[in-house]
């Protein structure tokens, strides 16, 4: 057995990458600057010397709006930022439905099924009552 490796979808990966592998590189137009398109350095200029890392809570489980309450909770009682755990088929491109999902659907994390489930996940209104 070699050295040869490969991904998952048959691109080669060589055991050492140099310039030379760079032919065409146009750092200005494909590396970019801070702050700049195409955002391979980041989203601003300064990145985080001037604006201090958010620290997000992570957060899902079960249903939409299950989830929804909780987010909303924890930005009641002073979260900043929110992150979003959503269940396993979710996450590897199942369906709820799929029969490799079944057991895994809301376990652990929040269930989209549906751009229905998004807009509840995400809603910001209060329900009527």
């Amino acid at each position: 057995m070699g050295d040869e490796r490969q991904t998952d979808s048959g691109i080669e990966i060589k055991p050492v990458y140099t310039a030379d592998d760079l032919d065409g590189w146009e750092p200005e137009r494909q590396l970019g600057l801070p702050g700049q398109p195409p955002y391979t350095r980041g989203i601003y200029p300064q990145m985080y010397r001037g604006r201090v890392w958010t620290m997000r809570q992570y957060a899902g489980f079960g249903t939409a709006e299950e989830t929804n309450k909780r987010f909303k909770f924890l930005l009641e009682h002073g979260q900043t930022g929110l992150s979003c755990a959503f269940d396993l088929p979710m996450q590897i491109g199942y369906d709820f439905d799929s029969p490799r999902a079944e057991g895994e659907v809301g376990k652990v994390g929040v269930a989209i099924d549906s751009i229905e489930d998004m807009r509840v996940l995400l809603e910001t209104r209060s329900p009527r009552r």
